[in-house]
This record gives structure tokens, C-alpha cells and sequence, in this order.
């Protein structure tokens, strides 16, 4: 049973749940480059507006063979095999965050779930590569239709950088902390957030 606000929320996407996320990886081919982060965002809708509801996020553990391309280390700062980074097998962490997806989907009173990014092909792809390298199917995401902050912060703001597109919706940003999946993950819902509130 939903509530009224989540109503709301599935009424505003077209039964559709828009669901944030952001990655970090060893580089820019899903299929050969390993996912290393994500965290994911989920969002609540009341007469006010969307805001950001909740975050979960995991650390994850580069696939066997999976290259780890040296200068994408060197941007986003990770040590794949830290033993403090606590990170977990990339199956494992694909079926926690789909249950908690899932979860968020029958609560909402909605069908499926719609990945909001910023670039969001390259959250989506990484995803969807991760997903059959585990065999899990089928998934909560729709595969094909993203909702992608980069694209919307160009009308809504003329910018399409993350950075410079929070700036302008008046988001305060930290560049010391970019890189990071829980941090660029909650600055995107905050966006997201600000751009759907503009046309309610």
C-alpha cells in the first residue's frame, strides 16, 4: 500500500521511478574496465516538491580480468585493493542494490525503476555489463530510458558540467569531493531534484 506522497511520485514520472546513481570505475569501457563504487539515491515527493530521500552505497571489488586503467585511478583515487575499502563481489553488489531498487519501486507504487545520472549511459552501461558478467536477470532499471542531468542542465541552466551546473541551480559543490559515487551520486539528485521542482 502506498502513501499519498508516494503516490505523488509515481504519478509525477508516469509510473516510472526515478532512482539517482552514480559510479566510479577503472575507466570508460564497461566491458573490459571495472566497476569500483556506486551509490544510489532514492528520491520522496510530497505537495512541496522531489528532494533527496536516502542513500546507499558500496564499495566493489574489480571482476576477475577486468582491466584497471591507471590514469581513471589517479582521477577518482581509488585503490581497488585496499583492504579498508571493505568492498564487496560485484554480483553481491548488484542484488543489494536491485533489492533495495526493487523495494523502492513496490513502495512508490510504481513499475519500474528509471536511472537518473548525470552522463547517465555511462552509469546505465556499467549496469547493465556488471548485471550479465552476474547473470542476473531481470533487472529493476529499464534499460534503454535514462533521465540524464547533463542533458536537462543544459536547457534548464546553459551548463552541462556537474559542477558548474549545481553552481548555477545554487547547489553548493566541493570539488575536492568529486570522484567519490556517494558524493557526485547526492549533488545529481540534488540537481534533479531542483530542475523537475521548476516545472511542477
Amino acid at each position: 500500500m502506498t502513501n499519498i506522497n508516494s503516490s505523488l511520485l509515481g504519478k509525477r514520472f508516469r509510473g516510472l521511478l526515478p532512482v539517482v546513481v552514480d559510479v566510479e570505475t577503472s575507466g570508460l569501457n564497461p566491458a573490459t574496465d571495472a566497476l569500483l563504487e556506486i551509490a544510489v539515491v532514492s528520491l520522496n515527493m510530497n505537495e512541496n516538491g522531489l528532494s533527496r530521500k536516502e542513500t546507499i552505497s558500496f564499495h566493489v571489488e574489480p571482476f576477475h580480468g577486468a582491466n584497471l586503467d591507471k590514469n581513471a585511478l589517479e582521477i577518482n583515487g581509488i585503490d581497488p585493493f585496499h583492504p579498508f575499502r571493505f568492498a564487496i563481489p560485484e554480483a553481491q553488489a548488484m542484488h543489494r542494490v536491485f533489492d533495495h531498487v526493487n523495494k523502492e519501486i513496490k513502495a512508490n507504487g510504481c513499475y519500474r525503476a528509471v536511472l537518473v545520472g548525470h552522463n547517465a549511459w555511462f552509469d546505465l552501461s556499467f549496469i547493465l555489463a556488471a548485471t550479465k558478467r552476474s547473470g542476473i536477470n531481470p533487472i529493476p532499471f529499464h534499460t534503454f530510458t535514462t533521465l540524464d542531468t547533463a542533458s536537462l542542465s543544459s536547457v534548464a541552466f546553459g551548463e552541462t558540467v556537474l559542477a558548474k551546473a549545481a553552481r548555477r541551480a545554487r547547489i553548493p559543490f566541493d570539488i575536492k569531493q568529486a570522484h567519490s559515487a556517494i558524493y557526485d551520486a547526492e549533488r545529481t539528485a540534488e540537481l534533479f531534484c531542483a530542475i523537475t521542482n521548476r516545472f511542477k
